[in-house]
């Protein structure tokens, strides 16, 4: 064997922090390396988590394995090696490293290596890495980073106060997800209190059903749906005082009008992201990781000891507050669809898991249990799922119904609640996020959480923009794990 050393450099015309979001994403090299056809993380892991290996297909046909071994927010440096693959690259050990250019907001970005080849085949395989996987890297994140939608680069904006064109999906009626179209949509300049935005993830939530489909009346078609969104501030107005443009923000709030690649809107309820939360994370976690911690801080305490039952665990949500009930020393029982779904929600801190069988839901919370019950039950499938739950709960149990993905809960008689002095809840989101105080309150916790790994936002799915109608339904369907985003 040869040992081989390979190293390329170049500068990317984007400021650090764009260029470190893409590439921190250890599972996200499928969706902007031409030679990567597909990727997926092994055993549950979080995109950035140490040790967590990414299994992915080249468009050759090539299988690898890759694990990541460190990576640094600070330094904005990652190391990886090859643990299995049918190119024979052995002993390989990679690093990617960003730093900035002094005279303007670009960034110097160096990607190495060394490895061992068969002897007479350096050549040839020093070639593939250089060239292959470099420099071919170099060039389609340079286009995806300047080209975004037509877009032009927040360098030539900076003093721009003339209407931006972006791109993004309209629906013109109430409906099924083939109502999505596709439009170019122009972004006005800030008037005072606002901010316009370079969006460069999205968040899909099951609300966003819900305004699409007319369920819930947020919007009136024609429009823009969606809630969540990460990316870059172009400008703001007057009186906006806490963002400045080039800096990476967020937003998980109504109105609605996400689904798009550039937005103005009210500043207020828009943050800045701190370094370790990278854009498309932000997108897949805000608007799930505001949900969890109000549901788990807010309309119940959850407190060490008690037994918390919680309806689709492998989701966004339920990824979430599996993780964090865990940390807060609840016994989580997770209530899925399939073997595959049970194994997310176990890695996601569920002790218990139950399936669907010829036991129902509430008999196996009892078993579990010894005959208690559960003493909060967190509900987001709704009409299938409410009879079971108010059977499951524990004397003063706290059931709180968060979502409807199968549909409305029905009418009730409250009598009925009687038998275990049930307490029901429906909480609605914007009644905890509408000022500014509250959600500062609510994304401290949060911020915190995800800091200190006590969460983790997995990725489960990512769409290009003009794919909306096809997230949505992969969502209806279940057919989704973790969190999905749209990338414009």
């Amino acid at each position: 064997m040869i040992m081989v050393a390979v190293r390329r450099s170049t500068v990317i015309e984007a400021p650090i922090s764009q260029v470190w979001d893409i590439l921190r994403d250890y599972n996200g090299h499928d969706s902007w390396h031409p030679a990567v056809e597909k990727s997926s993380l092994e055993s549950g892991m979080h995109t950035d988590q140490i040790g967590a290996v990414r299994n992915f297909k080249l468009t050759g046909g090539e299988h690898l394995r890759e694990q990541l071994l460190s990576m640094s927010d600070k330094d904005h440096r990652f190391r990886y090696t090859i643990v299995e693959s049918d190119i024979p690259l052995t002993n390989y050990l990679a690093e990617i490293e960003l730093k900035p250019v002094t005279d303007c907001d670009w960034t110097f970005w160096t990607w190495s290596s060394k490895f061992d080849t068969p002897a007479g085949r350096e050549e040839e395989l020093s070639e593939l890495v250089a060239k292959g996987v470099y420099e071919a890297g170099f060039e389609s994140l340079r286009t995806k980073v300047k080209t975004n939608n037509n877009l032009y680069s927040r360098f030539d904006l900076k003093e721009s106060r003339t209407p931006i064109e972006g791109t993004a999906m309209i629906i013109d009626h109430y409906g099924t997800s083939e109502e999505f179209h596709q439009a170019k949509l122009a972004a006005p300049p800030p008037e005072p209190g606002q901010v316009r935005l370079k969006q460069t993830a999205i968040g899909v939530n099951f609300i966003d059903v819900y305004c699409r489909t007319g369920y819930f009346k947020l919007l009136t078609p024609p429009g823009v749906i969606g809630m969540e969104a990460a990316g870059e501030v172009i400008d703001t107005g007057p009186q906006v005082n806490h963002l400045k443009p080039g800096q990476r923000v967020g937003y998980a709030c109504p109105p609605l009008g996400a689904y798009t690649s550039v937005r103005t809107m009210d500043a207020d309820l828009v943050f800045p992201l701190p370094d370790y939360l990278d854009d498309a994370t932000a997108a897949a976690g805000l608007l799930k990781g505001i949900t969890a911690e109000f549901l788990l801080h807010r309309v119940h305490q959850v407190r060490k000891g008690e037994t918390v039952l919680i309806y689709a665990p492998a989701g966004g949500v339920g990824r979430i507050l599996c993780q964090w009930a865990n940390h807060l020393g609840a016994t989580v029982i997770g209530a899925t669809s399939s073997e595959e779904k049970a194994h997310i929600a176990r890695a996601a801190g569920a002790q218990h898991v139950i399936l669907p069988g010829e036991t129902s839901l509430e008999d196996q919370i009892r078993k579990i249990t010894k005959g208690h019950g559960a003493d909060v039950i967190y509900d987001a499938v709704g009409q299938d799922s409410f009879a079971h739950s108010v059977a499951a709960l524990a004397p003063r149990g706290h059931l709180i119904s968060h979502g409807q993905a199968s549909g409305d809960v029905g009418s009730w008689d409250i009598s009925s609640l009687a038998s275990c002095s049930a307490t029901v809840s429906r909480p609605n989101y914007i009644h905890y996020t509408d000022t500014p105080e509250k959600l500062s309150l609510i994304t401290e916790r949060l911020f915190k959480a995800i800091e200190s790994r006590i969460i983790n936002i997995e990725i489960g799915q990512r769409y290009p923009l003009s794919e909306a109608a096809l997230a949505h339904r992969d969502l209806e369907n279940r057919q989704t794990t973790g969190s999905t985003i749209l990338i414009p």
